[in-house]
């Protein structure tokens, strides 16, 4: 009798473990400055544009490296990428801890980007190399997409109440050290695995989608202040420029980072456009919750970040649910019906003025949560069924730099609605007037997303099962 199968679970259980883990802290890392912004700002001398960086610059990191990091993770060794992230998650996150003013906490912010990139695209890529399609690849990627609600709903909480427990920058100290115990962890009980076929570094992508989409960010976070300042343009413009000859470049190179033929692909169609209007139309709005709520009800940090753990937190909830369902409803319709949801509980939260009770509030919120959830799990199983085995980590990554471009997208589209409210009557009241458009507008955003997402029709969609890739498969190696 072999203990090769019961090695096998084991290994597969770690694996889980492992990413799970790593997924929950990249989020806590990611939303912590969401409810001690003001206090960081104060300490580190920052005025309205720090503000905007001290919450936005991770998502340049993220953004601008993903694609690289999944590329790199399929090539050279998912593990070796998921370990190499967390090293450099530990050195940015002290970095933060330390920093003295404004631009070396951003820098540092950058920086976990870029690590939370490696450990995202590697995690989900080590998964599906771990699970075979099926109810328990569902399964994982089910709580893997929980992870990410669980992350958002915890960070701005644990950092709230270290703050007013000690100081902010102990957050980071805390971070710092899990995020060192996570990488060793990683080192000593994964197993490594890449493609067999090693494809040529595509260095002309890398620089100009990475160069672009930095650009890009970097002008909608500047835009915050003023859209037509001449910096802000100029980044604007060399980020159309620098997208478009990323997309001419991948057309001709031989071994592009991101096969255009994947676009082709329903599949992996509704995989971007569902993750990308989470982020526009769902994650943008949900960040301002709490300021929101501070503006108009009065409440503390601690208690807004309290009351965003009310979408989060059923997000999470529900995301390990939606595996029961995979057999009857697949993954791209569960991915358009939570769209959906989040559009109607949306719109459930225009109206709230600066009368209305916090509880006006929850509806909404619950709403969006749960749907939330079944979108996090979904788009996770999604994103690496809809490419071939030896790209699990590229469709990782691309699913998940469209969610966090699209949250960029998604801030400065209800930053832009605030600074259009008409003006007068308080700021409880510019902002009431303000955050009800921003629901309207970004409750519709998600529910054409959903509807997008279900026009993405695949011939055949057997629950959990592969997309089999134009032409011969190339072999995974361990």
């Amino acid at each position: 009798m072999t203990t090769e199968p019961v090695e096998r679970r084991s290994s597969a259980r770690s694996t889980l473990a492992i990413s799970c883990v790593a997924t929950l802290l990249v989020l806590i890392n990611f939303t912590a400055p969401v409810s001690t912004v003001q206090t960081v700002r104060a300490a580190l001398g920052s005025g309205p544009s720090g503000q905007t960086w001290i919450l936005g610059s991770i998502s340049v990191g993220l953004a601008a490296c993903l694609m690289v990091a999944g590329t790199l993770a399929d090539d050279y060794g998912r593990k070796r990428m998921f370990v190499i992230g967390g090293a450099l998650l530990v050195v940015s996150t002290v970095v933060c801890a330390v920093a003295p003013v404004t631009p070396v906490f951003v820098l540092g912010r950058i920086v976990q980007g870029a690590a939370s990139a490696a450990l995202l695209a590697s995690s989900l890529g080590l998964l599906a190399h771990a699970f075979a399609p099926g109810p328990e690849r569902a399964r994982a990627t089910g709580l893997w997409g929980a992870m990410v609600g669980g992350g958002i709903a915890i960070g701005p909480v644990f950092s709230a109440l270290l703050g007013r427990a000690t100081d902010w920058r102990v957050t980071y100290w805390v971070l710092a050290v899990l995020a060192a115990l996570v990488m060793l962890w990683a080192a000593r009980s994964l197993e490594e695995s890449r493609s067999a076929h090693k494809r040529a570094f595509d260095l002309a992508g890398v620089l100009t989608l990475g160069a672009g989409i930095t650009l890009l960010i970097a002008g909608l976070t500047e835009g915050r202040g003023g859209w037509g300042r001449p910096h802000v343009l100029v980044f604007l413009a060399a980020a159309v420029v620098l997208l478009a000859g990323f997309v001419v470049i991948e057309k001709r190179v031989a071994e592009p980072m991101l096969e255009p033929a994947f676009f082709k692909r329903p599949a992996f169609v509704a995989s971007v456009v569902g993750a990308l209007v989470t982020g526009m139309g769902v994650i943008g709005l949900m960040t301002y919750v709490p300021t929101a709520a501070q503006s108009m009800q009065g409440l503390s940090p601690l208690g807004s970040a309290g009351l965003l753990a009310f979408w989060s937190g059923l997000s999470f909830v529900a995301a390990p649910q939606a595996r029961r369902f995979v057999a009857r409803v697949g993954d791209r319709q569960q991915v358009a019906a939570g769209l959906a949801l989040c559009g109607i509980g949306e719109l459930a939260l225009a109206g709230i003025g600066e009368e209305s009770s916090w509880w006006r509030f929850v509806p909404g919120l619950v709403l969006a949560g749960l749907g939330s959830g079944v979108v996090n799990a979904a788009l996770a199983g999604l994103a690496v069924r809809s490419v071939p085995a030896h790209r699990v980590a590229v469709g990782s990554a691309a699913n998940n730099a469209s969610r966090y471009l699209g949250s960029s997208l998604g801030v400065a589209l209800v930053a832009a609605i605030l600074a259009l409210a008409p003006r007068g009557g308080g700021a409880a009241h510019e902002m009431s007037t303000g955050m009800s458009w921003a629901a309207v507008v970004s409750g519709c955003l998600a529910i054409a997303g959903a509807v997008l997402v279900a026009l993405c029709r695949e011939r055949t969609e057997p629950a959990g099962a592969a997309v089999p890739a134009p032409g011969p498969q190339v072999p995974e190696s361990v």
